[in-house]
């Protein structure tokens, strides 16, 4: 015992985003950002894989899973689900709603909530099967 396990849970939620930069021209904006700067945006089915790290504990466990999942969903998942990025998240204000920056914005969400023993290591968020984003502590 005492040697450090990681374990992932994995979550899905709906979003919807248009990814534009106000300082490009609409011409550029296309270019840079193709179908994703439809001016109606577009949504996705992400899958949010969350991973600890820690010691194994007298009961087997790295976490409680019930916790991870309750610190998770109220963090993250209640803040994203069935929202447009661009429209209902106060923190892509100014911000372009990219996957990196959504990776970004989940780690900021899950440090501010975390209340576990196990420590956050990697938030990895699939937008597509072909495009996936990851966050890992250093």
């Amino acid at each position: 015992m005492g040697v450090p396990v990681q374990v992932t849970s994995r979550y899905r939620f709906a979003a919807a985003h248009r990814l534009d930069t106000p300082a490009l021209s609409p011409e550029a904006n296309r270019k840079l950002y193709g179908k994703c700067n439809n001016p109606f945006g577009h949504g996705h089915d992400y899958i949010l894989d969350v991973t600890v790290d820690g010691p194994v504990d007298g009961d087997g466990l790295v976490v409680n899973r019930a916790a991870f999942d309750a610190v998770v969903r109220s963090a993250v998942i209640d803040k994203l689900d069935h929202k447009n990025l661009n429209v209902d998240v106060a923190e892509f204000t100014g911000v372009v709603a990219t996957t990196e920056n959504l990776a970004m914005l989940v780690r900021d969400y899950l440090t501010a909530a975390w209340t576990l023993p196990a420590k956050l290591v990697r938030v990895r968020i699939s937008e597509t099967q072909r495009n996936t984003f990851v966050w890992e502590a250093q």
